[in-house]
């Protein structure tokens, strides 16, 4: 018996697809017998009587094609077995056929939600009918109704800038007003987006600069959970954010071992591989909601003021300040003033899409999950370990579905689902589809009784990817406008968070930022210099567009689990640093060569594969960005040793009497390092830090 066909049905209905196979689908040649599980086509003219006698027996499934189909990941998958020594004289004909009529049959479908009218009816009855698991269990969760509100708006609005791309909502406007000297900004600097920016907000408030930071939503709140290690998070620590003691009474839970695992039963031996254990990567789960709180208390210390639940609306920008007018739910339209706009809104940000001509991203992460507080029977899981990366299936209606799981405090797992997406206006991507996955396929990946679980907290969201050629590619700011986070699309396009980017680059920015406020450097073209931009991790962005399956494309079922195996196969033979500092973005130019050569090696495939999910211009795009962090690595290894040395000597004279060469060399001095994934070590940034504030003249205005 041998494999002769296997597809991919993107339809959750297995019944219907039996049924149409038994009773509508008409082979071109042999007969068909109705089987369990779908048909058997004989296509032998040999006799199949029935007897006790065990030849007749086997000749009645010899020369046949058995055909059946299952379900899993709420979808249907198709094989077709040869029950004979060699090909059959008809086979090619009818499997031929019965591709291209499953094809037909059963297209890909992209369903959209259901347009609602909330002053008529509650989401759980709006949504019922097309979700009905996603109904069911948020509806046991605390503040269920309002999240899952908060999931409808966020695909809503993300729909919304994925098909209209080429109008962009235009949010920022310039104006030549000229303003008085009594015209001075209330502020040095105002935060839009609570999340993100009141981590960098809380630090550039602790320098001295007067910070006002706007969330649309109460302050404090998370739809996600945040993991990182301890060596990322000490940046936080070295720049004076936290103390060593706050940064432990942050800590949910910290586990011995995370695992990498990818499906593999349907893989050629080549694209087969063990578990990846990386034991210091993301092992560290944050109290995200604490964390936030804790910087907001930091923020408020430092003379900083918070508006929460207060919408940003637009910002006008003059030569000498910015004016933002935002819409609060208590004191009603305000505008305020400061010499810099940062936006940190995210994925939903109307400013990275005006700014990037409707082009804010090239690739998405829609992502679901949950806090489950307890309801798992012992010997689900052992919270010692986290699945930092893991899949139990192959493609599934168009996508490839990866688990994390993290465990919290107590009894507390954290579940994200999510899978590598392209950006299309057919196919946005959505939440409330993923969540019906969600619900129903959580017992497949992990034991259990969904009805048992005790739910805290959904966790969802859009993690944007883009895929950088140079520093410049992408447009993160505007005069007095700059973006961090995932508004600024910056982070690496293999983990895809916003929040261990920002965290590995926290020092770096602070620095920039600041020598910009303090030189008045705030023009677009300076502020664009300003951001985590890798030129090591903007060359992997290739590897999760060959995670993606093009829109109303069909490919090989376990097509991406076999690329996936190939890389993190190759990863788990390698030494645990070289692994650890892969997914941490520190990969330097020799071990991202070698570690590509190795792949092609052992499996040549792989390149035929990567050339039909990305096609030719994404891979001369590629080239392009290879080019660039080549060229990036022998700069880096010629300066160095020696540059940011020499930087550190001449700043007292260069800075005082050319601000803007200094700034200039100093943004080149984090990119040959910090931009090569070789951190500057912790004592320069420390002198960069003391260097900040040593000099009256550069002392921030109180």
């Amino acid at each position: 018996m041998q494999e002769v066909l296997y597809l991919e049905v993107p339809t959750p209905d297995t019944d219907t697809v039996k049924h149409w196979l038994r009773e509508e689908f008409s082979p071109l040649a042999g007969t068909k017998q109705i089987t369990p599980a779908g048909i058997r086509i004989h296509l032998s003219n040999r006799s199949e009587a029935s007897g006790e006698n065990s030849e007749k027996l086997t000749q009645i499934y010899e020369n046949a094609l058995a055909i059946f189909v299952w379900s899993v990941q709420r979808t249907t998958y198709l094989k077709v077995f040869r029950w004979a020594e060699r090909r059959l004289p008809e086979e090619v004909a009818v499997v031929n056929q019965l591709k291209q009529v499953v094809r037909d049959r059963f297209p890909n479908v992209y369903p959209a939600p259901p347009a609602i009218d909330l002053t008529q009816q509650s989401i759980f009855t709006a949504l019922e009918q097309a979700y009905p698991l996603t109904v069911k269990y948020f509806q046991k969760m605390p503040n269920g109704e309002a999240d899952l509100t908060r999931v409808y708006w966020w695909e809503q609005r993300w729909r919304e800038g994925v098909r209209n791309p080429k109008q962009p909502q235009q949010v920022i406007t310039r104006t030549q007003s000229v303003d008085t000297p009594e015209d001075q900004p209330e502020y040095d600097l105002i935060y839009i987006g609570g999340a993100l920016g009141v981590i960098h907000a809380a630090v550039m408030a602790q320098l001295g600069y007067r910070v006002l930071l706007i969330e649309r939503l109460p302050f404090g709140k998370m739809n996600r959970e945040w993991n990182i290690s301890r060596s990322e998070f000490q940046s936080l620590i070295d720049l004076g954010l936290f103390t060593s003691a706050e940064f432990e009474s942050l800590i949910a839970r910290e586990y011995e071992d995370g695992f990498h695992k990818f499906f593999d039963s349907n893989n050629p031996p080549q694209a087969k591989a063990p578990i990846l254990h990386t034991p210091t990567v993301l092992n560290i789960c944050l109290d995200a909601e604490k964390l936030l709180r804790l910087c907001g208390d930091k923020l408020r210390q430092a003379n900083g003021d918070i508006w929460d639940e207060t919408e940003f609306v637009g910002a006008e920008v003059s030569p000498s300040n910015v004016t933002v007018q935002v819409r609060s739910q208590v004191a009603g339209d305000r505008r305020v003033t400061a010499k810099l706009l940062v936006d940190a809104m995210g994925t939903a940000s109307p400013i990275a899409w005006q700014l990037n001509h409707g082009r804010a991203f090239d690739s998405v992460c829609p992502t679901v999950g949950a806090v489950v507080a307890s309801g798992f029977q012992p010997g689900v899981w052992d919270s010692r370990y986290g699945d930092v990366l893991n899949s139990h299936g192959d493609i599934a209606r168009g996508r490839q579905l990866i688990w994390e799981l993290f465990p919290s405090d107590g009894e507390e797992l954290t579940f994200y689902l999510f899978h590598y997406h392209q950006v299309h206006p057919d196919n946005p991507g959505s939440l409330l589809e993923m969540y019906e996955d969600f619900f129903t396929i959580l017992p497949e990946y992990r034991r259990c009784n969904v009805d048992d679980l005790v739910w805290k907290k959904p966790t969802f969201g859009y993690i944007p990817g883009y895929f950088s050629r140079n520093g410049g590619d992408r447009q993160v700011a505007f005069d007095r406008l700059v973006a961090i986070g995932d508004a600024a699309s910056l982070q690496s396009p293999l983990i895809f968070t916003g929040f261990g980017s920002l965290v590995r680059n926290l020092g770096r920015l602070t620095h920039l930022l600041d020598t910009a406020l303090k030189h008045n450097l705030l023009s677009a073209k300076q502020l664009n210099q300003i951001h985590s931009y890798q030129s090591n991790v903007s060359v992997t962005w290739l590897f999760s567009k060959g995670m993606m399956v093009p829109t109303g494309r069909n490919i090989a079922p376990e097509r991406v689990n076999s690329m996936l195996n190939t890389f993190f196969g190759i990863l788990a033979s390698e030494k645990p640093e070289v692994a650890e500092a892969f997914i941490k973005d520190r990969a330097t130019w020799i071990a991202f060569n070698r570690m590509a050569l190795k792949a092609a090696w052992q499996n040549p495939s792989l390149l035929l594969w990567i050339w039909e999910l990305a096609g030719a211009r994404d891979i001369f795009r590629w080239l392009g960005s290879y080019w660039n962090f080549t060229i990036s690595a022998v700069i880096s290894a010629f300066l160095g040793a020696w540059f940011p040395a020499v930087l550190q000597q001449v700043q007292p004279w260069l800075e005082s009497r050319f601000p803007a060469v200094w700034f200039w060399l100093l943004t080149r001095s984090y990119a040959y390092a910090d931009g090569m994934g070789k951190p500057q070590p912790r004592d320069a940034v420390a002198w960069a830090g003391r260097s900040l504030l040593q000099s009256d003249e550069l002392t921030p205005t109180p």
